[in-house]
């Protein structure tokens, strides 16, 4: 086990900006950082990164953590492993404690994949280095594509031997199991070798683990593909997976525009060339994963082809994804004959930037101009390829772009812009009616699902208790036996599809309170309350104070959250941010990000720009004393509220059953004297009506 030193050191040196800042461009706003989510899809930024904090909060999807969290939620990788990756990222040595053998077994399961992926990768490397068939086939086919040493180094290039099980009977010597070679595509189903006698590119994730190859085979005059990649497997899906992105996505947010050209010679090519901003999709067509991938860094997309037309055009009509992204998208046809390899190789580095610059053309002209140019003369073909621009230029979700584009196309086709507009609206109105459409019928589901798993709960409430505190100096506390069983009536509800899922309103409920509570705990609990009482911090004040009704939580996370603070306050332990933030309870961890994060904040161009301090409080970091009182206050007001409701409704029963005129004067003493209480406390928060 990695040692609580080393713990401390790489969560300490570990810079949220800097973990994020290699998976998503992050632009500066305020004293936070915003950038495209990696978690979900999304086209407005809602991801927040906090250096101030160290934490990243999502809006849209609700992840958030510190740098480790990330590593281990955008990986899908262990904590430990998550630690080691930071570790090596910033250079930390790691310490390790003797572990049991059961632990070692199990840390070996996790990692065995990406560990034999990355031995393969290293074998195929040392195949193609370092035996005399991998020198005179597959090291002459690489020079003889103007290949450097270092490229073949950078991108870990190998050859695969003719042999039919040459990798498989390596790594069982190794070790490893004919099962997990099988669950890698390594090896077949019949026990031989998945490559033979082909270069091997190594596919890497975008941290920088191998997790599948591509072959390029070598034999003449073979039925076989050119190219094979590694089957679908646990850690490698093609779909979701750019060739060269690991090493491309620096270059990407610097450049702010990403190359997509087809093949692993290319990228590598382009690579050796001075130009790292490329990456490939490996001769597939784009996915909508791949897409995204490529928007966390950049909204920029320009894509190469081969000067073939016939190609071009097929290529074309996947490409709607791409505007449905919200991706600038310029099109570079390439001269006749060439691939990005080849014309490099021929003009040299810079004359191939310029050309790459000077000939990119909007995807919409590019396709206008190409397709229209080719039906001039034939009005029935013309029309057909209007309504497939039109269709294209109705993918667009900025409405602003679609009518420049609408514009410009008018122009181009000859044809007036009001019918492409209509055109365009129709297409847009039908999609926009499906979705509703959509939504509704998954809200008849839901609703239909949620009355019958959850039938409504019976109306009588039990007698109220006997000896009902009507102490005004002391907060009343509820007696269990007041209430309801506190459970559930069948099974829970399912939960809403994505099309009926909305953020959820303020709580007017004492659950809100608490949840205020346990943010000014977990932010300020540390925090001196009383300077001239060391001794009095936060949450020492607010516990103090609501003690006696921690078991009146309504909330059992909260309640929990308050408990702990609870503890540590008798112990004398040290209550910060950080503590939550690490905390072994993922709950815990989850709530500290959501309270130490809110979604919207103070700007801070009221001081900076406009010299417009607050005058009448502190700045709100700094008004915890002033928060913690009114939180108690709520806190009170929200759990007298519900006693009033619960010693109404027995009232009510009273009456209606005539029980005896004692028990309705003992529910009306006992409501006037919760309504004096109620009272005093809101005159001190100087509210008039208290829902």
């Amino acid at each position: 086990m990695i040692t609580k030193k080393t713990i401390n050191d790489i969560v300490e040196t570990a810079r949220i900006e800097d973990v994020v800042g290699d998976y998503v461009n992050l632009k500066k706003r305020g004293a936070n950082m915003l950038g495209l989510c990696p978690f979900h899809n999304e086209k407005t930024p809602s991801f927040t990164v906090s250096p101030a904090k160290n934490i990243y909060k999502c809006f849209g999807c609700g992840k958030g953590g510190d740098p480790v969290n990330f590593i281990m939620e955008h990986e899908s990788v262990s904590y430990p492993e998550s630690l080691k990756y930071l570790a090596e990222k910033y250079g930390i040595e790691i310490e390790e404690t003797q572990t049991s053998q059961a632990h070692k077994e199990e840390q070996q399961k996790l990692d065995s994949l990406h560990v034999l992926n990355q031995f393969a990768r290293d074998y195929y490397h040392d195949s193609l280095l370092n035996t005399d068939i991998g020198k005179s086939v597959g090291l002459s086919y690489l020079k003889k594509r103007g290949f450097t040493d270092e490229s073949i180094e950078k991108f870990g290039l190998g050859y695969a031997p003719k042999d039919k099980d040459a990798l498989t009977q390596a790594a069982k010597r190794k070790g490893y199991k004919g099962q997990q070679l099988k669950k890698l595509g390594l090896t077949s189903k019949y026990d031989s070798d998945f490559f033979r006698d082909r270069v091997m590119f190594a596919i890497h994730s975008v941290s920088g683990k191998v997790i599948g190859f591509g072959g390029r085979i070598m034999s003449q005059n073979v039925k076989a593909p050119k190219y094979v990649n590694t089957p679908e497997t646990e850690v490698y899906n093609k779909s979701k997976v750019l060739y060269g992105a690991y090493f491309a996505k620096r270059a990407i947010r610097k450049t702010d525009e990403c190359i997509l050209v087809e093949g692993y010679t290319d990228v590598v090519s382009l690579h050796q060339g001075g130009i790292e901003n490329v990456v490939a999709s490996s001769g597939t067509s784009l996915t909508v994963d791949q897409i995204r991938l490529v928007k966390r860094y950049t909204q920029n997309m320009k894509i190469l082809y081969d000067g073939d037309a016939a190609g071009v055009k097929a290529a074309l009509r996947g490409l709607d994804l791409v505007l449905e992204q919200d991706m600038n998208v310029k099109v570079v046809m390439l001269p006749e004959g060439e691939d990005p390899d080849s014309y490099l190789q021929s003009v040299g580095s810079e004359a191939f930037k310029e050309y790459i610059e000077s000939q990119a053309k909007d995807f919409i002209l590019f396709k206008s101009e190409l397709l229209f140019s080719e039906a001039k003369g034939d009005p029935v073909r013309q029309a057909g390829l209007i309504k497939d621009i039109v269709g294209s230029i109705a993918k667009i979700p900025d409405p602003l772009k679609r009518s420049l584009y609408i514009k410009e196309c008018s122009h181009l086709m000859k044809v007036e812009e009001e019918i492409l507009m209509n055109e365009v609206n129709l297409i847009v109105t039908k999609s926009v009616t499906q979705a509703e459409e959509q939504r509704k019928k998954d809200q008849r589901q839901y609703a239909r699902k949620k009355a019958n798993n959850n039938p409504p709960p019976p109306g009588n409430f039990p007698p109220p208790p006997g000896n009902f505190p009507t102490d005004p100096g002391n907060f009343p506390t509820e007696d269990p036996s007041f209430y309801p069983d506190d459970q559930g009536y069948g099974e829970p509800a399912p939960p809403p599809p994505p099309s009926l899922q909305r953020r959820p309103a303020p709580s007017n409920s004492a659950e809100y309170q608490e949840k205020d509570i346990v943010r000014l705990l977990i932010c300020y609990g540390g925090q001196i309350f009383d300077k001239e009482n060391e001794d009095v911090t936060v949450a020492r004040f607010i516990l103090s104070n609501i003690e006696d009704v921690l078991d009146d939580f309504d909330n059992d996370l909260y309640q929990r959250v308050a408990r702990e603070c609870l503890d540590m306050t008798i112990d004398g332990t040290p209550i910060t941010p950080k503590y939550f933030i690490q905390h072994e309870d993922k709950d815990f961890r989850k709530l500290a990000i959501d309270v130490l994060q809110p979604e919207f904040e103070m700007s801070p161009n009221w001081l900076d720009k406009h010299d417009l301090p607050l005058r009448s409080q502190p700045m709100p970091e700094a008004n915890f004393n002033l928060d913690s009182i009114s939180a108690i206050y709520w806190f009170k007001l929200r759990k007298l509220d519900k006693l009033i409701e619960r010693n109404k409704a027995s009232m009510k029963k009273a009456i209606d059953e005539k029980t005896g005129e004692d028990d309705v004067m003992k529910t009306m003493k006992i409501h006037q004297k919760l309504m004096e209480i109620r009272k005093d406390i809101a005159l001190k928060v100087n509210t008039v009506i208290v829902r």
